[in-house]
């Protein structure tokens, strides 16, 4: 009887041991399947923040050769290669290989932009003036004449930098806008300015302006000056006036392997020659 007694205590243990095993379990089990829920939870919140985002877009600088399918990195000069060739740059263009410019032995000049009303310097002009040299084309400078600044102030501006011993070519004037001032009031500034650059380098500077804006405000104003004039078109540009050109402007477009981007291009019209617009080394400029 005593030992029905204790074995039925074991059994009684046993059974209570394995309860508490089995209820762990449980427990264990349960914390697992929360615990992983929570994760899945988590990951699943992180998906959908990356699927709400934007795509990250790469930007490829575009290059405008490779963009142009015409472009020919041969290309010694657009119109007709029978004539003078040559180009005008500023800062616009940026950097420059001269080395390759000057082994075009179509561009025989280039005129480059050194300042601009009474205040404003090209930032690239000395390294251009200086490199255009080295590979042996004939430079000139031109000023862009701002009608309503102090002319005296833009004269000094541009001899700043249009040194005589640096130039081959005439000095040259960009004529484009009116400033606001009536045509007559306009003309008054400008041809003031134009005598105060003549008597500054001792010969006449060329003109440079736009075939219309030369119809509309300068017939009969600068008949004594050398004109350089733009026009974007296949024809030879004639003025309402019937007045002689020398130089046409005939590309804002043009190509030229050493220039990223576009440049402009001219030529000369005519029997019009190079030695025509040659700067005259005579006398040194007033100061």
């Amino acid at each position: 009887m005593k030992k029905l007694y204790i074995l039925l205590v074991l059994l009684f243990t046993m059974m209570t041991i394995g309860e508490v095993y089995a209820q762990r379990s449980r427990i264990t089990k349960t914390r697992s399947r929360q615990k992983t829920h929570r994760v899945v939870k988590k990951r699943s919140k992180k998906s959908k923040k990356r699927k709400g985002k934007k795509p990250v877009r790469r930007i490829t600088p575009i290059n405008p050769r490779m963009d142009d399918p015409d472009y020919d990195p041969f290309l010694q000069c657009e119109d007709t290669c029978d004539h003078v060739h040559g180009i005008d740059l500023s800062h616009y263009q940026g950097q420059v290989f001269w080395e390759t410019v000057g082994e075009n032995t179509k561009m025989a000049y280039v005129y480059l932009k050194a300042t601009e009303g009474g205040d404003r310097i090209d930032d690239r002009y000395e390294h251009n003036i200086e490199w255009a040299h080295r590979y042996g084309l004939k430079v000139g400078s031109y000023h862009f004449f701002r009608p309503k600044s102090p002319l005296r102030q833009q004269l000094e501006n541009f001899k700043t930098q249009c040194r005589p011993g640096e130039q081959d070519l005439i000095p040259m004037i960009d004529v484009e806008t009116t400033g606001g001032l009536s045509t007559r009031e306009f003309c008054d500034s400008l041809i003031t300015f134009l005598g105060l650059v003549e008597q500054a380098y001792h010969q006449q500077p060329l003109i440079y302006t736009y075939r219309n804006f030369y119809n509309k405000h300068l017939i009969g104003q600068i008949n004594d000056y050398k004109l350089m004039i733009a026009m974007y078109t296949p024809e030879v540009p004639v003025l309402a006036d019937g007045r002689d050109i020398t130089m046409w402007q005939y590309t804002s477009k043009g190509r030229l392997v050493g220039v990223n981007g576009y440049v402009d291009k001219s030529r000369f019209l005519g029997d019009h020659q190079l030695k025509e617009i040659r700067f005259r080394h005579v006398f040194p400029v007033n100061e």
